[in-house]
């Protein structure tokens, strides 16, 4: 099994629970460079939160965020993929949900420019933090008037038994416009149902000249379960979803434990076989 590129989720897989990446596992993926292994980062946090992690390793491959809805060159800026979701069907999501749930939360990202009608600085959703900073929005006002345009991603906050109707009636009614997923309980992320983190892997690794079979992914949530299947080598952490690690070809340690380095040093350093093959 040659391995030529290693995609790699942030939140849960790569970064530990302080969003840190661990000089153990940065050094062993320097190890990898240097035999010739490209790395990428693929995520469902926007760009401006996942941009550090990318040039702490020293990265100029194609970043993948929100979920696939969006891929781009880090170097030129050229996007590869966006899958925005048309204004009148994220509109009507936030009436549905607002008719029924008043106190629901919305959030848009736009691009890597973030709208809300509603912050809260004691409020901290993993996908605006950094080891180092909380991100803020970029304009807060009332969603009519800024949900007017074309969104990369819609994110609704608020009581998960809200967000579970939330979620039976856009599959209930319009389960090919847009796709939910939900890694925290209060926050439901809505994307176009077209926006995949495997299709944008595959378009970007086309984009690189590297096949499927050449292809690392490592994830551990449900989001990530699909191009942990897809890859050639699938590995999921020990702290995954129980769907993450039926699909993976091998499970590594916790991402407290370094897990996505030591799959790294044994699959690739070491040319161990995977553990669930």
């Amino acid at each position: 099994m040659k391995i030529n590129l290693v995609a790699m989720d942030l939140d849960g897989t790569l970064l530990n629970s302080e969003k840190q990446i661990t000089p153990t596992t940065a050094g062993i993926i320097q190890l990898a460079k240097q035999r010739g292994v490209r790395f990428m980062v693929v995520t469902a946090r926007p760009p401006r939160t996942a941009i550090g992690y990318h040039l702490q390793l020293g990265l100029t491959t194609p970043m993948i965020n929100y979920n696939g809805a969006l891929a781009w060159d880090t170097v030129s800026g050229k996007v590869l993929v966006h899958r925005p979701i048309p204004a009148n069907i994220a509109r009507g999501i936030v009436k549905w949900a607002r008719q029924r749930y008043p106190q629901v939360r919305v959030s848009a990202e736009v691009g890597d420019k973030w709208y809300t009608d509603f912050y809260d600085s004691k409020y901290r959703d993993g996908s605006y933090k950094t080891s180092k900073k909380v991100h803020q929005p970029d304009h807060v006002g009332p969603v009519l008037e800024w949900l007017r345009m074309p969104v990369t991603k819609l994110l609704l906050l608020g009581q998960p038994e809200w967000l579970d109707q939330v979620v039976w009636a856009i599959e209930t009614d319009i389960p090919n416009e847009v796709t939910t997923v939900k890694t925290e309980s209060f926050l439901l992320q809505v994307m176009h149902a077209s926006a995949s983190k495997t299709e944008s892997i595959r378009i970007s690794a086309e984009s690189m000249g590297i096949k499927r079979e050449n292809i690392m992914a490592i994830g551990d949530n449900a989001n990530d379960a699909g191009m942990v299947h897809w890859a050639g080598c699938g590995v999921a952490m020990a702290n995954g979803h129980h769907v993450t690690i039926r699909v993976a070809d091998h499970v590594s340690d916790h991402n407290d434990a370094d897990g996505v380095g030591k799959a790294i040093n044994d699959l690739i350093l070491n040319g161990q076989r995977p553990n669930g093959r």
